[in-house]
């Protein structure tokens, strides 16, 4: 460890930082190399300097690393060095299935005689489960009916009776629910309802509610809409919520968050964050990789953090640094002044484009310069959080007085707030922009003058598709017009002023083009800002003061990213007028941006499909691509939250805001959006001098006391985990079958046969991918099997915990073009009988009869998003190796951490000039990288992608999770 710091190599640079206010610290300090080359270093390079310098053993991290980084303007895009994040941060879904291989590795070791107990992640990790909500109930409605069956433990909810009938009401069954309203098509008996099939399950019951029909509307008022929502997260997804209760208490160095407390990213801004980490004996600057793209929102705190896959961050809680090639950075200059009515959002979009057009794609981004101070610490993280909108790895803001202050109302103690910016002033990691001697040196440097930043919205189908607010009239017009493709939906002249008349709830409304039917405010990642969700609650406010109200048959909902944001709205005094308004809290996760928004009214339904409208919906959340949010709302609109009430009252979208009015008042007069919008002094003051110190209380509050259900959930106290052979969702995977404490040398792969033979650019989703289970496939046919449904697959995302679900997943993409089929599919031909057969089938065949496998492919192999199951779901169908023109880089690394070699083919050379066929036989010899076709017995050589020893080790083993098995066993 790093105690024994006389045979550290850079023990010399060990310093002390003392003071009478507390307690001595001992810290590397970098300052201590005297190379001038530091302070010119962009802050960012110097967290990562600091971190290789402190975890430099000679083996992970080499000397040379730092040296590199040193020199990072000549190194830049050339040197590789690896980096040791401070902590990792998992959300459920990416979570699951590291946490599943640290438990079966756990039953390995115990099976060699070793104490189980040894087996824990190395890195901290914190693991928030927050990814697993869905909006079965809204203000109004109650989703007919969801189905929250447990399948290994066999656990229904019973089905509430309706309510008597109004007196006075029939049918020909004999009296209507009482859920059935005026206008609303079918109705059902008492006998329909309380006799319901069991395997329909219908609402939760809830003490103190009245009993409710599960195929009917019904009023839900927001604290029963909050509870339903969660109770129905919580029964859905008991088994794998025990799987991490277990966890919790089994594992050493992890944090497990349980549901409903907050979103991973919230959480990670609100509580994780320590800015300055103390472990080891040493202070040292806080650093994250985390399972997300949004990871990137810390930055705006002076955290270094970014998203990766599962596979670095498996690979990271197991001890092993993150590869990284020296990015360029790009040093952004704010100037100018910030125009009063643009929020964080519309400067985050407003940067968004600016970045997006500059190219950055691929680099880590710095901000300077005096527009900076302008920008709160919340708006920062904002900004930061849109990084893979424009495509950077890291948009950094440096710790300054600003970020001090925000540390003092949040995270920090007295003493903890004067040893961090004394650390950080020690190492030249603090801030000063008055002082131009301490601008770094970036690799270029964009400037954009905040004054020249409007209100804006996105849409309607793409993030980069900015529509200022003042055009958003025109625009919308211009999209109707324009041939459909990324902005138009080619609607005829004439009829694009058509109006649909429909019943809702006894009254008629009118349907048109550019109509509003879903508003949905999110504070999840880029409304995580509290100005920006106060000035939405401040306009709700207003604009009730006014006598305005939204529609009733607009699908409104609240989905605050924790009860923080519940906390301050509700502390601020906004909250009621947000519910007046039908803006009602629905629960904590991620919901409307992923598709999970309650039916639309059939009446709204049957009006859109009659008139062919391009109805909108209006969200402040992340994604909105066309059709995301419900199939039949063809036009959606990111925009900021005070805007998405805005547009809600109004109704529609084609709206001009500065010179048409919102509504109409009691009195008859007009109120327009100006007479309504809060000023930022207002929305500062509310934000300061109410929100900021009671919302970090309250997190703490709830932090410590749990959820009533995780805290009665029953789950194992043994040091093994339990599992149920019935389980589809968690089970115990191979990847540890015969592990012995003997490393066998490399042997050559001997006679394999090619599995699949493949073209340019196959992707991970190609390989692995996340979408549904269809009913036809492999895996299909395994839960089929269990006795499950189709309509109980789930997606192969949902089974990620499940290696038999997952394995006949990989290839299983329709989209999979193998030639030695040559048809889209996810078949392949097993070469010694000549059947055609599924991926799986055929690689089950395979094995059965001892021949290894690989994979011949073209160029980009691999490329897309992370995703760890593309090289899991390989290296357990027996590949050994695959064979391409080139690799995505991410994805060569994840086959040699699952012990899969990449082999790639000469330059000049592929599959075709080599002619091969891909039906031959071949033994590829290891260390040599020659393979020879055993058919002709023509031989040719190819690269093999081990970049280090650590490469090298790692595939020796079979991968890095019997490399840490094994340096386990005595």
């Amino acid at each position: 460890g790093l105690l024994f710091c006389t045979e550290h190599p850079f023990g010399h640079l060990i310093d002390t930082l003392q003071s009478e206010q507390y307690e001595e610290r001992r810290y590397f300090n970098p300052q201590k190399l005297s190379d001038v080359r530091y302070e010119k270093l962009p802050f960012c390079m110097r967290v990562l300097l600091e971190s290789t310098i402190r975890k430099c053993d000679g083996f992970y991290i080499k000397t040379d690393d730092v040296s590199s980084i040193l020199a990072w303007q000549k190194q830049q895009n050339q040197a590789e060095v690896a980096f040791s994040p401070a902590r990792v941060l998992l959300q459920d879904f990416t979570g699951i299935p590291a946490m599943v291989d640290l438990a079966a590795m756990r039953d390995a070791l115990a099976k060699q005689g070793v104490d189980p107990n040894l087996v824990n992640p190395r890195c901290p990790t914190d693991l928030i489960v927050d990814h697993s909500l869905q909006i079965d109930y809204s203000k109004c409605a109650i989703q007919g009916p969801p189905s929250p069956m447990d399948e290994s433990h066999g656990a229904t909810v019973r089905s509430p009776a309706c309510q008597p009938s109004p007196r006075g009401s029939s049918s020909s069954s004999g009296s209507h629910c009482a859920g059935q309203r005026p206008g609303h098509r079918g109705g059902c008996s008492k006998a329909s309802c309380s006799d319901a099939p069991s395997g329909r399950s219908a609402a939760v019951q809830i003490e103190n509610t009245p009993l409710l029909c599960p195929f009917h509307l019904q009023p839900v008022s927001e604290p029963e809409t909050m509870i339903r929502n969660q109770e129905m997260e919580l029964i859905r997804n008991k088994e794998r919520l025990q799987f991490f209760k277990w966890c919790s208490k089994a594992f050493k160095n992890i944090n497990v968050v349980p549901p409903d407390i907050n979103t991973v990213h919230q959480l990670n801004l609100e509580y994780l964050c320590q800015v300055v980490q103390e472990g080891e004996g040493f202070i040292y600057p806080d650093s994250v990789v985390g399972t997300d793209s949004h990871t990137t929102m810390i930055n705006g705190l002076g955290i270094l953090g970014w998203g990766v896959g599962g596979i670095e961050s498996e690979a990271v809680m197991l001890g092993q640094p993150v590869s990284l090639t020296l990015p360029q950075v790009v040093g952004c200059k704010l100037v100018g002044t910030i125009n009063p009515l643009a929020t964080s959002i519309d400067i985050v979009l407003g940067i968004t484009k600016h970045l997006r057009q500059a190219g950055i794609g691929g680099k880590f981004v710095e901000f300077f310069g005096p527009g900076v101070q302008q920008l709160s610490a919340p708006d920062r993280t904002t900004i930061a959080n849109m990084c893979p909108e424009y495509n950077a790895t890291v948009s950094f803001f440096p710790v300054d007085d600003i970020t001090l202050q925000h540390f003092k109302h949040t995270i920090c103690s007295e003493e903890k707030l004067v040893v961090l910016e004394d650390y950080l002033k020690a190492i030249k990691l603090f801030r000063s922009y008055g002082d131009q001697s301490e601008e770094p040196q970036y690799s270029e440097v964009i400037e954009m003058n905040l004054s020249s930043i409007v209100p804006h919205v996105s849409g309607p189908k793409r993030p980069q598709d900015r529509v200022a607010v003042t055009c958003m009239k025109e625009d919308f017009i211009n999209c109707l017009n324009e041939k459909v493709g990324f902005k138009g939906f080619h609607i005829s002249k004439e009829k694009q002023a058509t109006q649909v008349p429909f019943l809702h709830e006894g009254a008629e409304y009118n349907l048109a083009h550019g109509s509003v039917v879903i508003a949905a405010v999110i504070s999840c990642t880029n409304n995580c800002n509290p100005s920006v969700m106060l000035a939405a609650g401040l306009l709700a406010k207003k604009a009730v003061e006014a006598g305005l109200m939204v529609k009733p048959y607009i699908r409104t909902s609240l989905v605050p990213g924790g009860g923080t944001v519940t906390h301050y709205l509700n502390t601020s005094g906004v909250l009621p007028y947000l519910r007046k308004l039908g803006f009602e809290v629905v629960g904590y996760g991620c919901a409307t941006c992923v598709g999970n928004t309650a039916p639309l009214p059939e009446s709204v339904v049957d009006a859109i499909k009659q008139g062919d409208l391009v109805a909108c919906g209006v969200l402040s959340g992340n994604r909105h691509l066309e059709g995301r949010l419900c199939d039949c709302v063809r036009a959606n609109y990111l925009a900021s939250p005070p805007l998405v009430v805005a547009y809600a009252i109004a109704g529609t979208v084609s709206i001009d805001l500065e010179t048409e009015p919102l509504g109409v008042n009691s009195e008859g007069k007009d109120v327009y959006l100006r007479d309504i919008w809060p000023s930022k002094e207002e929305v500062n003051h509310t934000e300061e001098n109410i929100v900021i110190a009671s919302m970090f209380k309250e997190l703490r509050s709830r932090m410590e006391k749990g959820s009533t259900f995780w805290n009665s959930l029953e789950s194992a106290e043994s040091a093994l985990f339990p599992w149920d052979p019935k389980s589809t969702y968690i089970r115990c995977p191979s990847f540890f079958s015969k592990l012995s404490k003997e490393v066998c040398t490399p042997q050559s792969i001997e006679g394999a046969y090619p599995l699949l033979f493949l073209g340019d650019k196959v992707t991970t989703d190609h390989i692995s991918p996340a979408g549904s289970i269809a009913r036809v496939s492999a895996a299909a046919k395994y839960l089929q099997s269990k006795r499950l449904t189709p309509r109980e697959f789930n997606s192969y995302g949902a089974r990620r915990g499940n290696d038999a679900v997952m394995t006949r997943g990989t290839f299983a993409s329709i989209k999979l073009q193998n030639r030695l089929i040559g048809k889209t599919g996810p078949k392949t031909l097993h070469i010694p009988s000549g059947q055609t057969l599924d991926v799986f089938e055929a690689a089950e065949r395979y094995q059965r009869d001892g021949v290894p496998l690989i994979i011949l492919a073209g160029k980009e192999y691999g490329s897309g998003s992370s995703r760890d199951w593309a090289a899991k779901g390989p290296y357990l169908l027996g590949v050994r190796a695959v064979i391409a023109e080139s690799f995505e880089k991410i994805h060569w690394n994840h086959l040699v951490g699952m012990g899969i070699a990449p082999l790639q083919f000469l330059p000049g050379q592929n599959a075709d000039s080599l002619e091969l066929c891909g039906k031959e036989r071949f033994t590829i010899n290891i260390p040599q990288d020659t393979i020879r076709v055993m058919s002709t017995g023509k031989s040719f050589s190819v690269m093999a992608l081990f970049e280090n020893d650590m490469d090298v080790a790692f595939f020796r083993h079979g991968g890095i999770l019997k490399y840490v098995a094994r340096s386990l066993l005595p």
